[in-house]
């Protein structure tokens, strides 16, 4: 029998010069003259759950507390959960491998189901003003939290992961079929920012700054 082999819904116009075969996926390190930012890395080979029950309160997903009222958001050892209505939390691996689904109907992998995008560095909020009327800036919320609507026409979830001087930044998912078109409509609306594409080592050094 042939090997597993996982595909991204995202494709870059650039040949990723760093690579790693991981649980069947090509991952994308590197690319050949990153810049300076702003970024868009390709996430779609991590791991991420759906976890639904009339009881949220009584799951916690890798030990975590769910967030208590929908569009919170916490993130702990690498693992996001997005508290989307009173009923579903997404559960978010995004650093260190992940745990394995647990052995409950209440858990659902929906790895390969949608594209996951991170988009981040100087210009960050200038690129999304174009693409979405949703307020990434949002005084009255606290970072990290979840935004559920349009981002180019396309329903998303989207979390705001950092916003300040460096830029902040966002990640988010939308179903794998619109992960083409995204990426060119988000590279297309960053040309002017100098947005490239970057790869995973480049996500997890500011995913490590957050953590820090």
């Amino acid at each position: 029998m042939a090997d597993i082999q996982r595909k991204s819904p995202v494709q870059f116009n650039a040949g990723a010069t760093r690579t790693e075969v991981r649980d069947h996926w090509t991952v994308a390190l590197e690319y050949d003259d990153e810049g300076s930012g702003p970024y868009l890395v390709d996430l779609s080979h991590k791991t991420r759950w759906d976890l639904q029950s009339a009881s949220l309160a009584d799951h916690r997903p890798c030990g975590m507390a769910v967030p208590e009222k929908p569009g919170q958001c916490v993130l702990e050892n690498g693992v996001m959960l997005n508290r989307m209505n009173r009923t579903q939390v997404a559960v978010w691996h995004l650093a260190g491998t992940a745990a394995a689904l647990p052995e409950d109907p209440a858990y659902t992998d929906i790895s390969e189901g949608a594209a996951f995008l991170a988009l981040f560095g100087p210009g960050t909020f200038s690129i999304t003003e174009k693409l979405s009327a949703l307020d990434f800036l949002d005084p009255g919320k606290q970072a990290p939290f979840l935004l559920q609507g349009p981002f180019s026409h396309v329903p998303c979830q989207i979390v705001t992961l950092e916003r300040g001087e460096g830029g902040g930044g966002i990640i988010f998912t939308c179903s794998r079929g619109y992960g083409h078109s995204m990426v060119h409509a988000i590279m297309e609306a960053g040309a002017a920012f100098g947005l490239r594409p970057a790869g995973e080592n480049r996500f997890a050094r500011w995913l490590g700054t957050l953590a820090g």
